[in-house]
């Protein structure tokens, strides 16, 4: 089948040949794909490199001259072929229609009251479109693996439906003791939604009192299941932690919560807090990590908890820069996610790798590429626990394609070049997007 320009092919891929009688055996696909640079994330780039998938699986990675043959049919691509991207965080139910915020310029505080205005007019099928919207999105830009939080449920079904890799997190927001046995079920539902893995998410330490952040944690934890908090996102939140006062104190004070941090603090970074009330480790990774200090990097790395970098989102959202250099050169596990449209102009990984390379050259980082390209994959598939970002046999056959020079350093020219020009995105063995 023929595709036009930027066309989603989810359906239209190559039924398999069935041989034999009815029922007994069906014949794997195999195709070849192969490009003038191959980044497998597990060593030097291949020149002139190719990867050979059966079904879902791949099988070879290699020399293309060692894996073409009249037997196999190939996929030959331009540019520079490398495992799916992950994106580490983002919200894909705050789709399209909600893209007229992230240039609203809207501080903060002020962002988030009309987030959650906009919310209370929306039905469950302007969640399921708005969600679809996203997900394309990711999908033509080379994403398929993501870190999605959800605080209404149908993401997850829409997610599931594109064969998107990755975890959705539960989330609860603007809870504290008293709200919390009704807000218990509506999360329950959400982790019950059937079509992908499910995490749970503390919003944030300022939306939660401690007593229902904590909760969120053991219970997550009772039921072996991964976490992803917002932490150290904005200055506001770091002076909420320390003192329980600022510009959080009035939104507590607006809404009648009883919140433990209230006009006391806790006397320490949100980080130290955080990890006060159980919630870093390896099993948790976090967004943001824009208010951190030596201390806060060093007890990350300790508990082993990845940092999801979204440098165009914080600065949409006027949050400040996180210390992307000094994250780069102390070998803080890092992975890199677009947060949602609403804060971003876009949900193209590429595009934020190549801001985050420009925030770490201007904090005096010379070659961050490479780092960047790992954050992106392997970084992006240590923050969910799972077997992604590398091209090896065995491994799921989840490809991105771009075309972009390949003259010089590949992880260079796709940082610089990269964005908006993915050719191909292959799921589990199955072309899904073709440019």
């Amino acid at each position: 089948m023929n595709a036009g320009p930027g066309q989603l092919l989810l359906g239209h891929g190559p039924e398999p040949q069935r041989a034999g009688h009815p029922g007994r055996m069906v014949a794997v696909t195999v195709t070849l794909h192969s490009a003038p640079v191959v980044l497998t994330m597990t060593g030097e780039p291949l020149r002139d490199g190719a990867v050979l998938v059966e079904g879902d699986r791949v099988a070879q990675v290699g020399p293309r001259a060692a894996l073409a043959g009249d037997a196999v049919r190939e996929r030959r691509w331009p540019g520079v072929l490398l495992p799916g991207l992950v994106n580490a965080h983002t919200h894909l139910e705050y789709g399209p229609p909600f893209a007229d915020l992230a240039t609203s310029g809207l501080p903060f505080p002020q962002w988030i009251a009309e987030l959650t205005r906009r919310r209370q007019g929306m039905a469950e099928q302007d969640w399921q479109v708005a969600a679809r919207g996203s997900a394309h999105l990711l999908v033509k830009s080379g994403t398929t693996a993501v870190a999605d939080v959800v605080s209404v449920g149908p993401a997850i079904t829409v997610a599931g439906a594109l064969g998107l890799q990755g975890i959705s997190y539960g989330e609860l927001a603007g809870v504290d003791g008293n709200g919390w046995a009704e807000a218990l079920p509506r999360l329950e539902r959400i982790l019950a939604t059937p079509g992908r893995t499910t995490g749970v998410s503390p919003h944030t330490l300022y939306t939660l009192s401690t007593e229902v952040f904590r909760k969120m944690v053991d219970g997550a934890r009772a039921r072996g299941m991964r976490l992803h908090p917002h932490l150290a996102e904005t200055s506001d939140e770091a002076e909420w932690v320390l003192s329980g006062t600022g510009s959080f104190a009035g939104f507590v004070e607006r809404f009648g919560m009883e919140m433990e941090l209230h006009g006391v603090g806790a006397g320490i970074s949100p980080v130290r807090h955080c990890d006060e009330l159980g919630g870093l480790g390896p099993d948790v990774h976090v967004a943001h990590g824009v208010h951190v200090d030596a201390e806060d990097r060093a007890l990350l790395r300790e508990r082993g908890t990845v940092v999801a970098l979204c440098p165009r989102s914080n600065a949409v959202l006027q949050a400040g820069e996180a210390p992307v250099a000094a994250y780069l050169s102390e070998g803080s596990p890092v992975a890199l996610g677009t947060d949602s449209l609403a804060s971003t102009p876009d949900l193209d990984l590429v595009a934020e790798a190549r801001a985050t390379r420009d925030l770490a050259r201007r904090q005096g980082l010379e070659r961050p590429e490479e780092a960047l390209v790992r954050a992106m994959t392997l970084g992006g598939a240590q923050a969910l626990g799972l077997p992604l970002g590398t091209l090896e046999p065995g491994g799921r056959a989840d490809l991105a394609v771009f075309d972009v020079p390949t003259d010089g350093d590949p992880y260079v020219e796709l940082l610089e070049h990269g964005a908006g020009r993915c050719v191909a995105t292959v799921l589990g063995g199955r072309l899904v997007h073709r440019r």
